[in-house]
């Protein structure tokens, strides 16, 4: 790499989030917004495929409509296969599309990419190469500056193996790798670098449902910082699931038209594809979705239409497994759908309102589903990744390509987290109450902030500090006397199916208790209806120091516990 983009004064990065089906180019404005950058074409959602004909490279939703006529030399569905070996990867998405072969141990594809009839090996590296060069040039046509680093989003299962290989081809496509950032953090970042947005500690669950693959995190944000607790993955679940149901549905009644079945039929069954996955999109959108296709097979015209509620039978057990793999990661994480505070929605197959609905069935009433079907406010789930990364790449583009990797290594990123909660312990008569300052998770060393009104007379004041826990409480109805009920005659109406409506459901809640003390602080003269101010700051090593406050009083407490 040269001189000139080494700089760190020079150079001019990018967020890229690289999917398998999809990947979008983001970059800060002018007024500190992410925006998605769209392709000459137009796309802000640009298809990963590339597709070759007479030596001529096209790429995006260009190369995708070559599935049908082109198939052979259209490579799609690439990403998870970079630095893998051969004989570890699934080559099914693949089947409508150049397929996979082994070269040396590793992935590569037969292609005719140049004027030559004869097909060239170009391995699976060259080829995310060929797709990011094309990503930086529609970056540079459209910023009208030439792009020359980025911070690009990988899933939560790249291994070191596949980020060396990521690096490498976005190397040779004329991109310096700032940084590589796992897909759920930067859906994170995008919501909470929002002007609007207040940083707080919180658990979050990133729900991302793509195009071929389905991942599930949940990530603890503890004063602006990341921590992923638990990954949940399922391969074989994505856009293209649903795809086949609406495929299955259209086929079905092509057939009973015209009894022939479309599906056989190698350039109808690609057409299908094409269109059902537009029809599906369309469904996120509307109520309604007409499919319209000329030629499908055997020279037939064929149109039909379907409505939401129609699309939502057909796909209900889907929606369900992907629920499931939410629940998964939340049991994976130790922890309990009452503890997430929001739940974020990833992925092109996110818009879908139905999933966002069946979250809302999970989760408590205080948990956020941040989704265009249930927050206003919501950002694009197909732009969250992109965003993220160009969120990032604006924060660090100016930092020495030195201290980037000094930040980001494992012995500096391994840090050591609180297991137990520490807060403060109030008590108010017999009643004991406990409320957290420091969450479980917080990476440390840490410091915390906090204001807590005094009783209304004021006086003296004895703040606790504690380590506490939290536990869930369930809370079962009492149990109603049954009532007599005079003997049925056979004419009777069977109403027993109706008694289990009219019993309450137990209440499940989050408590906090306290575990054991660790420090008591007195603060004297306390004006009425005053408040005091309390800060902990927790290093690495678990030591303490804590300093509490009167509110606008000049004196203050101090102080500390040495490490266990």
């Amino acid at each position: 790499m040269s001189d000139e983009t080494n700089g760190a004064g020079e150079r001019f990065a990018i967020g890229v989030s690289f999917g398998n089906s999809s990947s979008s180019i983001a970059r800060i404005n002018p007024e500190g917004k992410a925006e998605v950058i769209a392709n000459e074409e137009g796309d802000r959602q640009i298809p990963t495929v590339l597709s070759y004909i007479g030596g001529e490279e096209y790429h995006g939703s260009q190369a995708k409509t070559q599935l049908v006529r082109n198939s052979k030399n259209t490579v799609a569905y690439f990403r998870d296969y970079l630095g893998k070996n051969f004989k570890s990867i699934d080559p099914t998405p693949c089947h409508n599309s150049a397929h996979p072969l082994q070269t040396d141990s590793t992935v590569a594809f037969s292609i005719c990419d140049s004027d030559s009839e004869t097909p060239n090996t170009v391995t699976v590296s060259e080829i995310t190469t060929r797709h990011l060069r094309r990503l930086k040039q529609s970056a540079t046509d459209y910023l009208g500056k030439e792009v020359n680093s980025a911070v690009i989003t990988v899933p939560t299962d790249f291994n070191d193996a596949q980020r060396e290989a990521l690096t490498a081809a976005a190397k040779d496509a004329g991109l310096e790798v700032l940084q590589l950032i796992h897909e759920p953090v930067a859906a994170a970042l995008a919501y909470d670098a929002r002007p609007e947005a207040v940083v707080t500690d919180k658990l979050v669950v990133v729900a991302d449902f793509g195009g071929i693959r389905s991942d599930a995190a949940v990530i603890a944000c503890r004063g602006g910082m990341y921590t992923i607790l638990a990954t949940a993955h399922d391969y074989e679940l994505g856009g293209s699931t649903l795809d086949k149901l609406v495929i299955d549905h259209f086929a079905k009644e092509f057939v009973k038209k015209h009894k022939t079945d479309p599906r056989e039929d190698v350039r109808g069954l690609a057409k299908l594809k094409l269109e059902s996955e537009a029809t599906r999109k369309a469904l996120s959108l509307g109520t309604n979705a007409t499919l319209s296709i000329e030629s499908l097979t055997n020279g037939i015209d064929y149109g039909s239409t379907i409505n939401r509620t129609r699309y939502e039978l057909l796909s209900n057990k889907v929606f369900g497994q992907f629920t499931s793999l939410i629940e998964q990661v939340v049991k994976k994480a130790e922890l309990d759908v009452l503890d997430i505070d929001e739940v974020i929605f990833s992925g092109g197959t996110s818009h879908t309102p139905k999933i966002a609905l069946l979250a809302r069935n999970i989760f408590s009433e205080k948990t956020k589903i941040l989704a265009p079907s249930t927050e206003t406010t919501a950002i694009n789930p197909s732009e969250l990744a992109a965003r993220g990364a160009a969120i990032q790449a604006s924060l660090i583009q100016e930092i020495e390509a030195e201290d980037i990797e000094q930040s980001i290594h494992p012995m500096v990123t391994a840090t050591p987290h609180l297991t137990n909660a520490i807060g403060v312990e109030f008590t108010s008569g017999e009643a004991v109450e406990f409320q957290p300052l420091l969450n479980t998770q917080t990476a440390l060393p840490a410091r915390r902030v906090a204001q807590y009104n005094v009783p209304k007379e004021g006086g003296d004041v004895i703040i606790r500090v504690c380590e506490g826990t939290r536990e869930i409480k369930v809370t079962k109805p009492e149990a109603k006397p049954k009532e007599e009920k005079p003997a049925k005659g056979e004419d009777d109406e069977e109403d027993s199916d109706f008694d289990s409506d009219d019993e309450e459901e137990e209440t499940r809640e989050v408590v906090w208790k306290t575990q054991q003390p660790i420090a008591e602080l007195a603060i004297k003269s306390v004006k009425a209806n005053g408040k005091v101010e309390l800060m902990v700051h927790i290093n690495a090593d678990l030591g303490l120091q804590i300093t509490a406050r009167e509110v606008g009083g000049q004196s203050a407490v101090r102080g500390a516990v040495e490490s266990p």
